[in-house]
């Protein structure tokens, strides 16, 4: 992998994450528990997939009011992100199975979400978990020159104005996956050399990504047109507001855990060294919300369980749960911040703070 070095601290003094790993691995050995998925992460995987896919075939085989069928898109939006939160999400973490090839079949759903798996492993898993909150390298904080998420980003004036028109164009992001990002994406990972684990074959991802868009606009496109006897544009609207709602939903769970007042962005030193080791660096740049609202932890596939999913990533999202209380004691045992906000509510506020925050025209302009 070929990116400008960055170097985490490798002193860990009090040995706070050989502590923590260490009582983590005990909670599964002692309840003879796999960090895997189990029959609850199967039965919920059934239940999105259907919130999913069910709405498109009644869309397409049953006569409806017009109303109805744009309604069922919505459905649709919900049902894609719950597939990617619980399902492609944890798959593609190689937690979702302990079979590898269940894995990689389960981590494929990306594609009929509008997403490639080489690219989605190395934003996520290598840039997002590797680099969380650091400027330049975590792509997650990167809305390009619209939003201004760090306060190492360059401001602009409309920045003043960004806790207003933010949520509005949350909503474009798997849209954004469809039509452009992955294009740029690809071409802009196998130019640095990026990879999750060994360097793929550009030719082959090439492919892949090409034959994937093709077969994912006959799905969501081409067959709605041909088969419903409405005006082409009213089928693109249905595929907008899909992809609208589902954006929505992703792109405010993501910046909850992120880009919120608790949370930290770090700036490496001029020799490109952070001042905490990897394990430290998550609890800094990182927090939960409603953990204890069972429905939030269900639907957003333990996502709101931030703080356990990046010092874990391996371990499927069903165990957060269970081990939040001790990476919580283990974090303040050592004096280390545990960040959380106790409702989705609250969590929101303090997002539109921060970005109301970052919005400002800092002292140094």
């Amino acid at each position: 992998m070929s990116i400008k070095t960055i170097s985490f601290s490798r002193i860990d003094k009090a040995k706070f994450f050989r502590t923590l790993n260490k009582r983590v691995n005990s909670y599964f050995k002692e309840n003879n528990v796999k960090k895997t998925g189990n029959w609850k992460l199967y039965t919920k995987a059934i239940i999105m997939f259907s919130v999913f896919l069910i709405p498109l075939i009644l869309i397409l085989t049953v006569h409806m009011p017009q109303w109805a069928l744009l309604l069922l898109t919505v459905v649709i939006g919900i049902g894609m992100a719950g597939v990617g939160m619980n399902v492609m999400h944890d798959s593609n973490h190689e937690s979702f199975s302990s079979k590898k090839w269940v894995n990689k079949i389960m981590g494929s759903s990306i594609y009929i979400l509008a997403g490639n798996v080489y690219n989605w492993k190395v934003q996520h898993n290598v840039l997002h978990h590797t680099f969380t909150n650091i400027h330049g390298h975590d792509e997650d904080i990167d809305a390009g020159r619209i939003i201004r998420f760090s306060k190492q980003a360059k401001w602009l004036w409309i920045h003043k104005f960004q806790k207003y028109y933010s949520f509005f164009l949350y909503g474009l992001l798997t849209i954004n996956w469809a039509i452009t990002t992955d294009f740029k994406q690809m071409h802009n990972y196998l130019k640095r050399k990026l990879s999750y684990g060994k360097f793929p074959n550009p030719t082959k991802e090439w492919t892949i990504l090409i034959i994937s868009k093709i077969v994912y606009y006959l799905l969501w496109i081409v067959l709605p047109l041909a088969v419903l006897d409405i005006a082409w544009w009213k089928v693109l609207l249905g595929f907008f507001v899909m992809h609208y709602t589902a954006g929505i939903i992703l792109s405010v769970i993501f910046q909850l855990a992120h880009v919120v007042p608790k949370t930290e962005m770090p700036e490496p030193n001029k020799d490109g060294n952070l001042e905490h080791t990897w394990a430290v660096h998550q609890l800094y740049t990182t927090s939960n919300f409603a953990p204890k609202n069972k429905f939030i932890s269900w639907y957003t596939g333990g996502l709101n369980h931030q703080v356990e999913h990046h010092i874990f990533p391996n371990i499927s999202h069903i165990h957060y749960q269970k081990i939040a209380k001790i990476v919580k004691e283990t974090a303040l045992e050592f004096n280390l911040p545990y960040n959380e906000y106790k409702t989705t509510r609250k969590a929101i506020i303090e997002h539109f703070k921060q970005l109301k925050t970052l919005g400002s025209k800092p002292a140094y302009l």
